[in-house]
């Protein structure tokens, strides 16, 4: 609610408290007074509307009644209990202004006779009674707490307002209350020993499963999810908003589960709490799956069966008049593991899925119950968990596009922008483009890193205690920069490692290495924007040294694929064949969670554990190799995977090239290719180019650099600085006496 209920035209009158005129009055819930005072309560723009309170806590609507004398207020023995005054004090009555967005959406009343004799009860036909008191309390507004009197069918009842909800929010740590509106939702609870029993209350609230006729995902703190929610709220809720009689007519179900799943940090947990919380059921219970195991015999079937045993209880006592309960699994996949998966001989896991199936759809199962579980890993879970009637509705909350990742920057920008911390240059559209494949949690984790630059700025290392000037603190477009460097997504391109496949960078080595590259980056083209290629598959061979890695960690690099991935031997050492094959099958699999991937397959026959004697390698690991390389990633998703290879023949002769869509032979050097990367390098003088790129016909670009750097290093007369720098040349002769010693190493 809004933190004002008082414009500042709002007039205070002294007023003598008297007795409603009659017991009809008494039931109108108006306030009455003299027909000359009732302008002075008029409210600013709404004709023949007159609102005050008395104190700041109820608000009363006001008529003109004839017996009721000036400077007098008549008030039934309800609202004065309410006012907490009495009849004959002069109180200070004070017109009610109300504030923007004043609506209510729904009302919650508690309902009970004013007097009630003996055993008597009444049964109370929500759709009727709502309809009744929207039409009587038109414009009247009600607050959380207050106690109203009306008349229905012949019998006096009374309700007390237990919550009141305006339109487009939840609740507020300000005073509840609000308007009631021909759309205003009423729903009714009686107690048990009232002897009122409520029918038709689910037809006389249609769409009140929701706390708001509508949402703002933004102000719920969701961003990037708009398409995900609105498939979640047309296969688990649509179903719920109309009355029992319509779904009933149409043969069909409530969805009693749902599953949301994709990589860490994506939202799922968010989207499951902010679902409960919007929800009008009852508080949603949250489960950590773990928390749910338990060493003793039969109680972690019991922790399982107690989650569902106050939905159990409603079901039995109010059937189809139930709350909804909803039941929120945290990592599932820590209890609900595939049934026979597990060998720790004790059968719990399995126990735990047989438990929850029969909860959720088993003979007794319940109809008022929503199972949202949350998992990283959907593939191990038991398949009877998935199919129709269980965990049905599968949504994959993945990693936020261009537009989705604005937005969260935006929800965790907000308030520093409201209150000017936010300097003019940050450009969160520019932040969003270059944020490719971060989740929503490592945005919010450069946000937070932005923030620390900030506040850094504004300490003293020398003086911790010194005062900090608040208005000084800019978070600006360099912090978030920064930020980006120290944040890095899990399911991002390696440029740490990509760069290192290219200590020296990339020069121009001729027309034959150009051509190569060109060709190549119109395949990974192909894959942005094809249609039927999602998955392409390229091959560069050629002698050890040719500068294959760096050739494909350039592509990978240049094409700006979300996702840029090298496998290489060197991380694998001394680990398992089966261990390898889970690292690889990894990669494979977060890169199907990018919907642009490049895989960099580098040097395959140390991959494959090749060895020339026998020859021997590892059966399991070209396998798992060549089925991936011909498995297609998901819908939606596209992959290009580069392989390099120095053992070309071997490779053929086991039936690998074959997967591979092309292949290209990256040469040695000729004479002129080394002169171009001479004189790009720039460390020999102008009259020694030529003859030291003759020596260098046919060298692989890996021992040119090799053979350069030892030449530069034990250069005679100067340093290898100086030549880096230009400022020194290499000795001819000396780089010929290195020369070789390289040969001699070939």
């Amino acid at each position: 609610m809004a933190g004002r209920f008082f414009g500042s035209s709002a007039a205070s009158i002294a007023m003598i408290v008297t007795n409603t005129p009659s017991q009809e009055l008494a039931l109108t819930n108006l306030a009455y007074i003299s027909a000359s005072d009732l302008p002075k309560f008029a409210v600013p723009g709404h004709s023949n509307l007159y609102l005050a309170s008395i104190g700041d806590v109820f608000v009363f609507s006001l008529s003109a009644h004839e017996s009721i004398r000036g400077g007098h207020i008549a008030l039934n023995s309800i609202q004065r209990r309410c006012a907490k005054v009495s009849a004959a004090e002069s109180v200070d009555v004070t017109r009610f202004v109300p504030p923007e967005n004043f609506n209510l959406a729904m009302v919650t009343v508690e309902l009970d006779f004013v007097k009630r004799v003996g055993s008597r009860s009444e049964q109370i036909d929500a759709i009727v009674l709502a309809k009744q008191l929207r039409r009587r309390l038109n414009n009247q507004v009600m607050t959380a707490g207050q106690k109203v009197l009306f008349e229905f069918q012949g019998n006096n009842y009374s309700f007390t307002v237990r919550e009141a909800t305006v339109e487009g929010r939840g609740k507020s740590s300000s005073i509840e209350r609000g308007m009631i509106l021909d759309d205003t939702f009423f729903v009714f609870d009686a107690p048990r020993d009232s002897g009122i029993k409520v029918i038709n209350q689910r037809e006389g609230t249609t769409s009140n499963i929701f706390k708001q006729k509508e949402f703002n995902l933004e102000s719920l703190g969701i961003g990037g999810l708009g398409a995900e929610f609105a498939d979640i709220f047309r296969r688990a809720f649509a179903s719920r908003v109309f009355p029992p009689h319509v779904t009933s007519k149409l043969g069909i179900k409530h969805v009693k589960g749902m599953l949301l799943y994709g990589p860490p940090g994506t939202g799922k947990t968010l989207m499951a709490r902010q679902i409960g919380k919007i929800l009008n059921g009852k508080d949603p219970k949250i489960v950590n799956g773990p928390e749910v195991l338990s060493k003793f015999v039969g109680e972690t079937e019991k922790n399982v069966r107690d989650l569902f045993a106050d939905a159990e209880q409603d079901q039995r006592t109010l059937g189809d008049e139930s709350d909804l309960h909803v039941i929120i699994f945290d990592e599932i996949d820590a209890i609900c593991k595939s049934r026979g998966s597990t060998k720790d001989g004790t059968g719990v896991h399995d126990s735990i899925v047989n438990q929850l199936l029969t909860k959720i759809d088993g003979v007794e199962s319940l109809n008022n119950v929503l199972l949202i579980g949350m998992t990283n890993r959907k593939d191990m879970l038991d398949e009877a968990l998935l199919r129709p009637g269980r965990l049905e509705v599968q949504v994959e909350i993945s990693l936020p596009d261009e537009n989705g990742r604005l937005q969260i920057l935006q929800i965790h920008t907000n308030k520093m922008k409201e209150n000017s911390f936010l300097a003019p240059d940050v450009n969160l559209q520019e932040l969003a483009a270059r944020t490719k494949n971060y989740s929503g949690a490592e945005l919010e984790g450069v946000v937070k890193s932005a923030v620390s630059y900030a506040l850094n700025r504004q300490l003293s290392l020398e003086d911790l205690t010194k005062p900090v000037e608040e208005e000084n603190i800019k978070v600006t477009m360099d912090d978030f920069l920064n930020a980006l460097h120290e944040v890095i997504p899990a399911f991002g391109a390696s440029t740490d490692d990509l760069e290192r496949c290219r200590l020296h960078g990339m020069v121009e080595c001729g027309d034959r290495h150009k051509h190569i590259y060109q060709r190549a980056m119109l395949v990974a083209e192909q894959v942005k924007v094809s249609k039927g290629s999602p998955l392409v598959t390229c091959l560069l061979e050629g002698y050890r040294g040719s500068g294959k890695t760096a050739l494909a960690a350039t592509i990978g690099i240049d094409s700006d694929f979300a996702y840029v991935k090298i496998i290489s031997a060197e991380t694998m050492i001394g680990l398992h064949e089966s261990t390898k094959c889970n690292q690889i099958i990894k990669v494979f699999e977060d890169a199907y969670k990018s919907p642009l991937s490049v895989i960099v397959l580098d040097d395959i026959e140390r991959l494959l554990e090749y060895v020339p004697i026998g020859p021997r390698f590892s059966n399991l690991i070209s396998q798992t190799l060549l089925v991936l390389l011909k498995k297609l990633p998901p819908k939606g998703k596209k992959l290009m995977v580069i392989g390099t290879t120095s053992e070309v023949d071997f490779l053929d002769s086991i039936g690998f090239c074959n997967n591979f869509s092309i292949t290209y032979n990256v040469p040695t050097l000729s004479t002129n290719d080394a002169k171009k990367v001479l004189e790009q390098l720039n460390v020999f003088a102008d009259d020694d180019i030529d003859s030291a790129a003759e020596a260098l016909d046919n060298m692989p670009i890996k021992k040119l650099y090799m053979l350069i750097e030892m030449a530069a290093q034990g250069a005679q007369g100067g340093s290898a600085e100086a030549i880096y720098a230009g400022k020194e040349k290499i000795n001819i002769s000396h780089f010929f006496d290195c020369l070789g010693d390289v040969v001699r190493l070939i």
